[in-house]
């Protein structure tokens, strides 16, 4: 069926945050949020009344699960540490036809969730990024803000340049994204993954500006501006290998020929000259680096294709739930 039939369905089913007849799931993973997560489930239970709101809690060393269940949250849990953990978890145990994940420790703004949810609906998109903006200078680290512009610019030149927020952890999601995306991160590189993957299967994407501001007294960051950054820079790279493995093996290949070409040009000017080579382990050397670089080459060239067909079979996975606005129209007219 034609997806812009999505549009007038969705409209009339969207009242005061109720997305009938579509089932709606707000997933937040948690860490020590006692302070701040019960403010975060009643603001989100505002803002959509119909949704169901799971606080995944990842060992926390307070209160924040008995706090989560008091304030009526769906309360789980996986020990496994990190945010990747937590979030390869609620994506395989709930089942909703949307999913709405947030952070736990009120930065985020619950009254966008329905804008957030709107545009996914309306659009017939698999997901919405709520794009940080922020009211308190002290809510954005300078540290955190630099990283996040670096990142988002290194992803924009290795995958595409569709996101201007890559890091942020406010996303509406279809059910053929959450069903299809692997969940390979174990910390807080998993949104760089789950950016890589919409972008790799070219998804139909979209972003909305939200409100960011500071932590509540008693809840502190888990994101080390270095230690998680080096981690997202890793994370970066192994995508760039594993999803684009001609291109980064093409570099290895570049570096490897300039290094031998470097050490061939003072024994092919000295040969020219004399009809010697007289340094026999430098063109040794200059002759196994060139080796070196063409072996790289072709890794690069087995390995794309394996990537090809790698990424057929996730393609065809995620075409295997329907879309957003399929579910739309079949929930609407299927209720009497």
């Amino acid at each position: 069926m034609p997806p812009q039939s999505a549009g007038p369905a969705s409209s009339r089913s969207i009242c005061n945050g109720t997305f009938n007849p579509l089932s709606v799931a707000v997933i937040l993973p948690c860490y020590n949020e006692e302070a701040a997560i019960a403010t975060v489930v009643t603001d989100f239970r505002k803002a959509l009344p119909d949704a169901r709101i799971y606080v995944y809690d990842n060992n926390s060393k307070d209160r924040t699960s008995a706090v989560a269940a008091a304030a009526g949250a769906i309360v789980r849990t996986e020990t496994l540490q990190g945010k990747g953990n937590v979030v390869r978890r609620m994506f395989a145990d709930i089942d909703a036809d949307i999913y709405l994940m947030c952070d736990g420790d009120i930065t985020y703004d619950a009254a966008s969730a329905p804008a957030l949810v709107t545009k996914l609906i309306d659009e017939n998109l698999d997901m919405v990024v709520g794009c940080r903006v922020d009211q308190d200078v002290a809510a954005y680290r300078a540290g955190h803000r630099f990283g996040n512009a670096l990142f988002t610019g290194f992803v924009a030149n290795l995958f595409g340049n569709r996101f201007t927020d890559i890091l942020s952890g406010y996303r509406a999601f279809s059910r053929r994204y959450v069903k299809s995306f692997p969940a390979l991160s174990n910390g807080f590189e998993i949104e760089t993954e789950l950016t890589v993957h919409a972008l790799q299967l070219r998804m139909p994407i979209g972003e909305i500006d939200t409100p960011y501001g500071a932590r509540v007294e008693g809840s502190t960051s888990k994101l080390s501006t270095y230690r998680d950054g080096y981690r997202i820079m890793v994370m970066i790279i192994k995508l760039f290998k594993n999803e684009r493995p001609l291109a980064f093996f093409s570099l290895i290949f570049a570096a490897f020929a300039l290094l031998s070409l470097g050490l061939s040009v003072p024994l092919i000017v000295t040969y020219v000259h004399t009809g010697l080579v007289p340094r026999l382990p430098t063109a040794v050397l200059a002759t196994s680096t060139m080796l070196l670089g063409f072996l790289s080459m072709t890794c690069g060239l087995i390995l794309d294709t394996v990537t090809h067909g790698r990424r057929e079979i996730k393609r065809l996975a995620y075409l295997t739930v329907s879309s957003t606005g399929a579910r739309v129209e079949r929930n609407s007219q299927a209720r009497p």
